[in-house]
C-alpha cells in the first residue's frame, strides 16, 4: 500500500560521485589560493516554492566572495559537465547565495563560477554567470 522511498543503489552512488567531485574541486581552488567559506550550503523552500543550494562558498585573494557550483560528467556524451548548468540551476545558485550574503554584515564583491570535472580533466569557469539584470 505505501511504497518506502529511499535513495538507491544509483542514487546513492550519484551522491558518492557528487561529493568526490567537490572535494576534488574544493582541493583544486585551495591550491589556487581560495579559502573554504561554506560547503552544501542549502536554503530550504520558502514561500515561493523554491530552495537553493551552493556546492562551495570560498573567499578569493581579493576579497571576493565566491560562490561555486560544481558539475562533474564521467561522458561528455550529453555535453560536457559546464554545459550541465542551467538557467534554472543558475537561479537556484544565486536564490541561496542572495540568503547567505543576508547573514553578513557588509556586502562583499561577489562572482559565480563553476568547476566543470570531465573525466580527469578540471575546467575553473570564472564568473560563469551573473544575477539576471530583471532580477
Amino acid at each position: 500500500m505505501f511504497k518506502k522511498l529511499s535513495i538507491g543503489r544509483d542514487g546513492a552512488q550519484a551522491q558518492a560521485r557528487g561529493a568526490d567531485a567537490e572535494q576534488r574541486a574544493l582541493d583544486y581552488l585551495r591550491r589556487q589560493g581560495l579559502r573554504l567559506v561554506a560547503r552544501n550550503y542549502r536554503v530550504a523552500r520558502g514561500p515561493s516554492a523554491r530552495g537553493g543550494e551552493v556546492d562551495l562558498i570560498l573567499w578569493a585573494r581579493d576579497g571576493t566572495l565566491v560562490f561555486v557550483e560544481v558539475r562533474s560528467r564521467e561522458q561528455d556524451a550529453h555535453g560536457g559537465a559546464a554545459a550541465s548548468v542551467t538557467r534554472a540551476k543558475q537561479r537556484k545558485v544565486i536564490f541561496a547565495a542572495e540568503c547567505f550574503l543576508l547573514t553578513l554584515a557588509k556586502m562583499p564583491p561577489c562572482r559565480f563560477d563553476v568547476v566543470a570535472i570531465d573525466g580527469d580533466r578540471i575546467e575553473w569557469l570564472q564568473g560563469a554567470f551573473d544575477v539576471p539584470a530583471e532580477h
